[in-house]
């Protein structure tokens, strides 16, 4: 159906060490589009806090799709969404064969309605058939749980 590419570029940097503790973990994330992002490791694998990590970017990235394929489900139902606001979190720990992994996120949306006062079980519903359809989450092997606000 769909193929996607992206350049991930780090350089080490001209007279500085390269060992564990110490070496920069910043690089350049540069998607197909054009667009260039400022990426780092986890502030807690010694990288920079104010760029984005992948573990955050995999979290972003699950809570968009679902999102976007949420929206797509009520437009095609003739619900008129006004707004959805989402911050997801996840987990990263040891999963269950010792290795560290992004073993849970969650997803908390917030959705506002024009003329439409869905009750719990429907938005619920809404939320479970994006969740089945969106191929970030698809794609996962971790838990996603959605708490709609």
């Amino acid at each position: 159906m769909s193929e996607y590419g992206a350049t991930v570029a780090w350089h080490l940097k001209p007279d500085t060490p390269f060992d564990y503790e110490s070496f920069n973990r910043d690089h350049e994330w540069t998607l197909s589009g054009g667009e260039v992002v400022q990426a780092s490791a986890s502030p807690d694998f010694f990288g920079c806090g104010n760029k984005v990590n992948p573990d955050e970017a995999v979290v972003a990235a699950t809570s968009s799709c679902h999102m976007l394929t949420f929206l797509a489900i009520a437009a095609k139902r003739g619900l008129k969404v006004l707004s959805y606001i989402d911050r997801p979190s996840g987990k990263v720990e040891k999963n269950s064969e010792g290795r560290v992994a992004i073993t849970s996120i969650t997803l908390r949306p917030k959705v506002v309605f024009e003329d439409a006062d869905l009750d719990g079980p429907a938005l619920q519903k809404l939320h479970d058939s994006a969740h089945r359809n969106c191929f970030v989450a698809n794609s996962l092997n971790s838990d996603i749980v959605i708490e709609p606000a």
